[in-house]
C-alpha cells in the first residue's frame, strides 16, 4: 500500500487506446525514484507452496507484490508500476524467500486502467515474455466475480514491512484478517468507492504494510482482492484498503485474456 502521496504521471501511448479505451499501456515517463508501498503485520511465515500464485515484484530497488492468473499474466496494482517502463520491471516466481530462488521473468508489455486516480481503479496486469512453468510451487490464483460479505475471512501475502516504516521481511509472510463493511470504512478514509474493498481486524494489528502493494488478498484460492492503500500499517480503525477484484474483473478479462 502507498504511504507516500507520490503519484507519476503516465504519457498515455496510442497503440491500443481505440481498442481498449479503459485499459492504459504501461509506459514510463519518469526517472525511477524510490517509494514506501504496501503493508505484513501480526502475520507468520509460511511457504510458498501454500500461495503458490504469489510473485515478488521489483522495479529497480522499488518492490512490490504481484499475483500469477495465468501461464503467462500476473496481476497488481496501478501505483506499482505507475512511471515505470516494462524493462526496468521483474517477476521472481516460486520462492518463499525475497529476492532469491525460484524463477525471473521480465516483462513483454502491460497495461494498467485508464481511470486510475488517487487509488481509485489501482488495478493493472502485466504480459511476461517467458512463460511460468506450473508446479506445487508456481500455481495460477483464481479470481472472483462476486464480491465477499463484510466478515468474510480473508488472507493478505506478501514480503512487506512487518511494522509501520520498518524493514521488509525476508521470508513470504501471511496474516488473516476480515472483509469490514464498506460504509464503515468509509467513515475512516472518507473516499472508499465500489472498485475498492477493506480489511482489517477490530482494534488493528493486522494488516498488510510497506511493500506488499499489489499482492493478493484471497479467500482460499481465490483472489477478492490487490493490496492498494491504508493509514499506517495496523492501526485501529484504519483498515487496509485494496483494489476490488470483482468490481474490476471484466477489465482484467479485457485487458489480458484471462
Amino acid at each position: 500500500m502507498l504511504r507516500t502521496g507520490l503519484v507519476l504521471l503516465l504519457v498515455v501511448a496510442l497503440c491500443g487506446a481505440s481498442t481498449f479505451p479503459l485499459v492504459k499501456p504501461i509506459q514510463g515517463s519518469k526517472p525511477w525514484r524510490p517509494r514506501l508501498d504496501g503493508r505484513i503485520v501480526g502475520g507468520s511465515a509460511v511457504s510458498i507452496s501454500q500461495y503458490p500464485w504469489q510473485l515478488y515484484f521489483t522495479m529497480g530497488n522499488y518492490m512490490c507484490g504481484a499475483s500469477i492468473i495465468s501461464n503467462t499474466w500476473a496481476l497488481s496494482a496501478a501505483h506499482c508500476v505507475d512511471g515505470y517502463s516494462t524493462s526496468q520491471m521483474l517477476l521472481r516466481a516460486g520462492t518463499s524467500t525475497r529476492g532469491s530462488g525460484g524463477t525471473t521473468h521480465n516483462i513483454a508489455t502491460g497495461y494498467m486502467h485508464a481511470s486510475y486516480s488517487n487509488y481509485d481503479y489501482d488495478i493493472a496486469v502485466v504480459q511476461v515474455s517467458n512463460a511460468f512453468s506450473f508446479n506445487s510451487n508456481v500455481q495460477a490464483v483464481g479470481l472472483t466475480s462476486s464480491e465477499p460479505s463484510a466478515g468474510t475471512s480473508v488472507t493478505v501475502t506478501g514480503w512487506g514491512a512487518t511494522s509501520s516504516g520498518g524493514s521488509a521481511s525476508n521470508t513470504l509472510l501471511a496474516v488473516n484478517v476480515q472483509i469490514i463493511d464498506r460504509n464503515t470504512c468509509n467513515r475512516s478514509y472518507g473516499s472508499i468507492t465500489s472498485r475498492m474493498i477493506c480489511a482489517g481486524v477490530t482494534g488493528g494489528g493486522k494488516d498488510a504494510c510497506q511493500g506488499d502493494s499489489g499482492g493478493p488478498l484471497v479467500s482460499g484460492s481465490t483472489q477478492v482482492g490487490i493490496v492498494s492503500f491504508g493509514n499506517g500499517c495496523a492501526l485501529a480503525n484504519y483498515p487496509g484498503v485494496y483494489t476490488n477484484v470483482a468490481n474490476l474483473r471484466s477489465w482484467i478479462q479485457q485487458a489480458s485474456g484471462v
